[in-house]
């Protein structure tokens, strides 16, 4: 199957003026303005085939939303090349706009003063969804998404979560083969959050939408995706499945002990000190075990671990350029 995401080399650099110290110095520089660069994305390499859904990953800083609006067609690299779907998006965007839909969490597309359903008429004319495919998206996305006591409110009216949900539906009626999700989930409770990673599992299993989703939240990750892409400093670090991270820096396991007397006991060891199989043995020569559980660690903890320089990545095996 051929990839229908392919960047190879990218690279984005910022321009950000440099602030001297004093009075004096910080007035001159109003004259004689200096700048240094910053590598925002420096040399990103990866391919993603149709239907795959991916994390992408990484601290505050990191590029990820530039490395998304590079591949939305919103940024050109300065470096390196870009071919999705058949498309160079920041020089064919007005071609390759009609097969992807974008969601940018802190920034909505809706109209603030219109009804929701009125947004999304619009949305019907920029694209020019026949008005079949329309109705069926439209009524299928609003059950999906439990969207039919708002839909004729001002979206100014709405609720964060039920924005986002508007947002969303917004960027997936004219059916786009692609979607970037940059933190579709912030700020949501626990119920809203719930609901947008089911949909997003729906499009991608039903419909077979090709899906980056950026997150801080892990349980996003989690729940949604198989494929995690992880940056750091504007460099990727990590391309692998995610069940693959766990099982290689899941250093720490946890084992909770319920004793034939009734008490309960948490035993907590490093596996890459300690083998399972020596502190298994162990416990059962010490103690009368009637049961026990073993706790992996969470993806949270990892990916914390990671970023704060506690484990150290290697690429998996099998790495995707």
């Amino acid at each position: 199957m051929e990839n229908i995401i392919e960047i190879q080399g990218v690279k984005k650099y910022y321009k950000i003026a440099k602030r001297e110290k004093g009075t004096f110095m910080a007035l001159a520089t109003l004259f004689n303005r200096k700048y240094e660069t910053k590598k925002a994305v420096d040399d990103i390499s990866f391919s993603i085939k149709p239907g795959e859904i991916v994390g992408f990953i990484g601290p505050n800083g990191a590029g990820k939303s530039t490395t998304v609006k590079m591949l939305s067609g919103i940024l050109y690299p300065d470096a390196g090349t870009i071919k999705i779907n058949g498309f160079i998006p920041y020089k064919q965007r007005k071609q390759y706009v009609k097969n992807i839909g974008v969601v940018f969490g802190q920034k909505s597309q809706l109209n603030w003063d219109l009804p929701l359903i009125e947004s999304f008429e619009l949305m019907k004319y920029i694209y020019r969804i026949p008005q079949k495919q329309y109705e069926e998206n439209l009524d299928l996305f609003i059950q999906l998404l439990d969207m039919e006591d708002f839909i004729n409110q001002p979206v100014r009216q709405l609720s964060l979560g039920q924005r986002m949900r508007g947002d969303i539906v917004a960027s997936l009626l004219h059916s786009p083969q692609i979607v970037f999700l940059d933190e579709p989930t912030i700020g949501l409770d626990v119920v809203a959050k719930e609901r947008i990673r089911e949909f997003v599992r729906y499009m991608n299993q039903i419909r077979h939408t090709t899906i980056i989703f950026t997150t801080h939240d892990m349980q996003d990750i989690e729940k949604v995706c198989d494929r995690l892409i992880m940056i750091d400093k504007g460099k990727k670090v990590y391309d692998g499945s995610i069940q693959e991270i766990k099982n290689k820096y899941a250093n720490f396991k946890s084992i909770e002990l319920l004793l034939e007397d009734g008490s309960k006991e948490l035993k907590t060891f490093d596996v890459s000190v300690t083998p399972m199989s020596a502190v298994m043995e162990q416990l059962f020569s010490e103690k009368k075990i009637k049961d026990i559980t073993i706790c992996e660690s969470e993806i949270e903890d990892i990916i914390r671990d990671i970023y704060e320089g506690r484990v150290v990545l290697a690429q998996p095996e099998a790495e995707r350029n």
